[in-house]
Formats: C-alpha cells, structure tokens, sequence
C-alpha cells in the first residue's frame, strides 16, 4: 500500500521518478540527478495561519480514514474495432468518451497522423470516467494487428480482463484535523491526503485537495497531497475523481464535530457554508454558488424533520448527512446546425451521449429557435465530422456542448432573419424572430414561420448552416446534500438503507428527468463504494474478486427510492444558468452513510466499505 510505498527503504517502482513538489496538476518527474522514489507528487495548499486557527478553537477533531480502490462498474465491457486500409489510413471503432482524445493518443502512440486516424464513437454502456482518456487501452493494439492481419480486427474484454487491466479509483489514506469554536464556527483545518496511483504516477489526488473543503469558508487552512505509485493496476478516472473519498474524512470529521458541540449537522454546515465570494482553501474565489440554499432545502425537507420509526428488536437506526462539492469541467467544443426544407434542423456534435446529452442539446436548439425540440434530430459524428470536442468528462456536456448548439442556432436564427429580409427587400435590422416567427418590425403583413420559410431555403440563397466552436468559462461549481436513514443489524452487521434524499443545485434543469436520474444514479454509486465494493487482493498481490459476482454492487433489489430535490441557483456563465450534475451527486454518500452508522451503532466508522465484519467489529471495539 502506499504507507510501505512511501518508506525510505521501499522497493522503488521506476528508478527515474522524482517527486515535484508545486500545486500543479502534473502526475511526476523524470530524472537522472535526484534519489528516485515512490512519490510522483507533493501538492500543497496554504492559507491564513493555521497554527493561530488551532490556538483560537475550542474543540479540536482529528482523525484518519481510509477507502479502498473500486471500479466504476460499467455494464459494457471494453470493445473496439478497427481497420488499417491500404491506403494507410486507419478507422476505428469504440465505446469511448473522448473520441479525439483517443484519436490523437493513438496518433502519438502509433507515429501516424492524426490526420490518417478516423474514430467513430458508439453507444456506450456505462463510463464514469473509466472511458475517458485513461481507457484508451485497446485501440492502438487493435489497429496495429489490423495492419498486420490486412483485415479489420475486434477485441473485446472479458469482464475478468476488465477488472484486473482497467484502472479503478484509488486507495486513499486521510488524515484531518479541524478545530472550531463553541458556537461552531470553524478556525482552521488540516488534511493530509495520500492516494495511490498505481504502477504510474497520476491518482486524483489534486482534485482530492480542491474539493476536500470547497463547501466552507475557512480562513486558516493547509492541504496537502501525496501521489504515490504502488504494484496495483494504474488508477483511472471515476466520477468526480478524487472528491468523494476526500470528503468522506472531512464530512465524517464535521459531523462528528458537530455532534461533539451538541450542533444540528446541517447547521453546522450554514454556519461555516461558503457562498458568493468565498475564498476556497486552494485559492480560488467562487462566483455565483447555491450551497446555502442546497443546505437550507435539506434543513427545510421533510425527510430530515420526520422522526425515523423505532427499530424491532436487535435493529440500529441511524440519520446521517453529508455535503459534496465538484468545480465541474469545460472545453473545446463543436455543433453544427443545418436547417432542412421539412423544417427540421439536422444536428450533429461530437460529444458521446453518456447521459441524456442528446436530447438536451436538441432542447437547447429548440429554446433559441422556438421551434419544437421534437423537430432537432440529433447526431454524434466521427472526427472527421466536426471540430474538436473535448468529449464526455467533467460534468461538462451540457455547458460546454450546449453552449456549441446554443450558438449553432443563434447563428441559424441570424440566417433566417438575413433570409426573410431578402425575401421581403428589407433591412436585417427591421426583422425580428419571435418564438418560432419572423415579422416586420413595422409591417404587419409581412410574417412567415421558421417551417414555413424552411422549404424557400434553397430557391432564395441555398440552404442555412448554424456552427459553432467554443471554449466557454465561466463553467459553475456545483453543490450536493445527501439526507440517510440505515438500519444496522446489531448482531450480522448488516446496513440497510431505509430512506435516501440527494439534493443538488443544478443551476438550471434542462432536462428534470435525466437530472433526477443523475443524482439517483450517483447516490447508488456511493452506496456501493460505501458499503460493498473494494479491490480484495491476497497475500500475493492476486486480485480475488473480478468479477460482478465476486464484486458485489448494488442493485435496484438493495435499495428503496432515492428521493431527489433539484435546486435552481443560475449560473451566470451560461446562457440558460447550466451548471454541470454529473458527479457532485457521488461526493457526499459515502459520508452521510458512515455518518448515519455510527449515530446507529454508536461508535465511528472510518473505514470503506463498511462491511458487516467491519461493523460488528466497531460494536465491539468501540471504532473502525
């Protein structure tokens, strides 16, 4: 693990990686002058005086917790196809989120052009990150037997292959210490986050430390990170990479801070909630943010005012919340809106639909134009179909690709009114489009509807195109508050979830029913990596669990409804108030679990899963 990792007498994994020590989002160091070592990165966050902020509380927690590595559990298992033309020019085939990142990553990898590699991305079941760019595993393979077989060649994995090839999250080891005064105002907080990265440098520990305590205003704060390489499979992404197993140690922290004080929890959580203004620990100054009202909505929500029920005999229950925080993600992005003579406009992207995406980009062309979205039809292309996109990552598709089709139909709104005056041997300016209709500013009888006036595309001018490429900031933070009732079973130690309530900013709900989906489908992962999932090796190193029968997650058998609150606090850097949902909706359930435990059992729980010989364990004990 990485504590023997991290030793000075360690076993060295790579004899030229050296540690850098900067707040940069480098993963190591290559080098000839330095003592090698296990650790690829040192980041450290400063501010305020941390000593004086100590000096200042009344009470100070200070603790260690622990999480294994878990995989993200997508259905689909990796699959890719490719063909090597005679010509030299290859195509390929594959279930990926970042289609041109996988193309150019194949390009530098097989010292071809990027220019000669087409990639067409198909349906994907299932992602979280694991394929990203870290998944890019089979297709520069795939395409080098293709050359070499003079045929098309198809791998695909097994799921065995998947769970001991592909990189699941990180192993973490946190230690936090926070003090706050009497009334709960905290003075400063220290964390010490170490994640293991796997044979090569590159864990999420950067964003561990970003988003560790996002959600509060603190003055006096020193974060630090520690990527270390260990003999494990190479980390990958997995949704809000890195936050959820830091806010797990600092949630489980307030909350224990809080009941110490005799404090409600999401009190706890007003009195210190960062808001408009607030300086984050790592630097950065938030704009305009919903965490307050997320934290008012669950104050005010009915789960969290209605008394559990009284257990049966042999039965715990435990209430337990949590709040999560995820900066979200930008880029590159690209749409293309083509108006046809039917009135229906042909749309095509470039960013995997890994959520809904497709249907959301229709809307934001339907919003602009007027028009009805059942009239968008969407596509996703190849890349030798439409500029860069940055792809599926970071809570980013609707913001960022959104923002594409947003301009795509400002300027196909633009064309049409250019189009109309010409029609009627008018200025641009004396023509206005209003919800789907072109009138003259001053004449009355000049009116045409944007189906009506498609048909005359060609005959007047040829036909209109909107396109778009942005790179738009301005991108939003995003806030959660998850709200848990569990039962424990005093005598196997089993935990069932009772009640379950995720509440989220989302800045504006495009699509509710796909938002809802997403932080249902965030919580459920957080349920699992909070109580069953985790890499299980043997002594030898042997990884004993690859499979979904072995690797227990859970299913819709295991769990009641997950209730869900969609809070509306608009962010200012997109047009209709997006901000991203995707994976703010992991960050707080594996705290707000362990937190409903402990206030069940009695005793606090600081290690994942939370297994039912864990718990039982914590009942006899005293702490896990």
């Amino acid at each position: 693990n990485a504590f023997d990792a991290m030793k000075p007498d360690a076993p060295i994994l790579h004899e030229r990686l050296l540690t850098m020590t900067s707040p940069a989002f480098r993963a190591g160091a290559w080098g000839d002058t330095q003592s090698p070592t296990n650790v690829s990165n040192h980041f450290e966050f400063r501010s305020g005086d941390v000593e004086e902020g100590f000096r200042q509380a009344d009470v100070v927690i200070e603790r260690q917790y622990h999480t294994k590595a878990v995989h993200q559990g997508y259905i689909e298992p990796h699959a890719s196809t490719a063909f090597w033309n005679s010509d030299g020019y290859v195509t390929i085939w594959c279930s990926t989120q970042q289609l041109f990142a996988f193309r150019d990553h194949t390009s530098i990898m097989l010292g071809i052009p990027v220019s000669r590699i087409k990639v067409v991305p198909m349906e994907i079941g299932g992602g979280f990150g694991g394929k990203g760019m870290s998944g890019l595993y089979l297709e520069p393979v795939v395409s080098l037997l293709s050359k070499k077989a003079a045929a098309p060649v198809k791998i695909a994995m097994t799921r065995t292959e998947v769970f001991e090839g592909t990189g699941p999250t990180s192993a973490t080891h946190t230690k936090v210490k926070i003090g706050a005064t009497s009334d709960g105002k905290m003075t400063a907080v220290q964390a010490e986050l170490v994640y293991e990265a796997g044979a090569f440098p590159g864990s999420p520990v950067p964003t561990g430390c970003r988003t560790m305590f996002a959600a509060y205003t603190i003055s006096n704060a020193l974060i630090e990170g520690y990527d270390v390489v260990v003999n494990t499979q190479k980390s990958a992404a997995y949704r809000a990479p890195g936050s959820p197993a830091a806010a797990f140690a600092a949630e489980s922290a307030i909350d224990e801070l809080a009941e110490k004080l005799g404090i409600d929890p999401i009190e706890i959580r007003l009195i210190n909630g960062a808001k408009e203004g607030t300086r984050q620990p790592t630097g950065p100054v938030f704009n305009k943010i919903g965490n307050i009202e997320t934290l008012e909505a669950g104050r005010g929500h009915a789960h969290y005012n209605t008394r559990m029920g009284d257990a049966e005999s042999g039965k715990l229950r435990g209430r337990g919340v949590a709040s999560g925080a995820w900066f979200n993600g930008s880029g590159p992005a690209s749409a293309v809106a083509s108006v046809n003579p039917d009135g229906t406009i042909s749309l095509i992207e470039g960013s995997p639909d890994i959520g809904g995406s497709r249907t959301v980009m229709a809307q934001h062309v339907a919003e602009v134009l007027g028009i009805p979205v059942e009239t968008i039809k969407p596509s996703i292309v190849d890349t030798d179909s439409i500029g860069y996109c940055s792809g599926a990552g970071g809570s980013g598709v609707t913001f960022k690709t959104g923002r594409a089709c947003y301009e795509a139909a400002q300027d196909v709104k633009r064309q049409m009114i250019e189009r109309a005056a010409f029609i009627w041997d008018v200025k641009p300016d004396d023509v206005e489009y209003d919800n789907g209709t072109l009138r003259h500013r001053s004449d009355s009888e000049l009116s045409i509807t944007f189906q009506a006036l498609a048909p005359r595309l060609n005959g007047t001018g040829g036909p209109i195109v909107g396109r778009a490429t942005v790179n738009p900031g301005g991108v939003g933070n995003a806030f959660a508050l998850h709200i848990v009732d569990v039962e424990v079973d005093s005598e196997t130690g089993k935990v069932e979830i009772l009640r379950y309530t995720a509440i989220q900013d989302v800045g504006k709900a495009i699509h509710p029913g796909y938002v809802e989906g997403q932080l249902q489908g965030g919580a459920v992962q957080g349920i699992g990596w909070a109580l069953n999932e985790e890499y299980y090796f043997n002594d030898e190193g042997k990884l004993m669990n690859p499979t979904f029968l072995d690797y227990r997650m859970p299913t819709s058998l295991d769990l009641p409804m997950i209730d869900t609150v969609i809070v509306e606090v608009a962010n200012p850097g997109h047009p209709f108030g997006v901000r991203g949902v995707g994976e703010a909706c992991i960050v707080p359930p594996m705290a707000a679990i362990a937190n409903a435990v402990s206030h069940a059992i009695g005793t606090r729980m600081s290690e994942l899963p939370m297994t039912p010989a864990k718990i039982v364990a914590a009942m006899g004990s005293g702490s896990v």
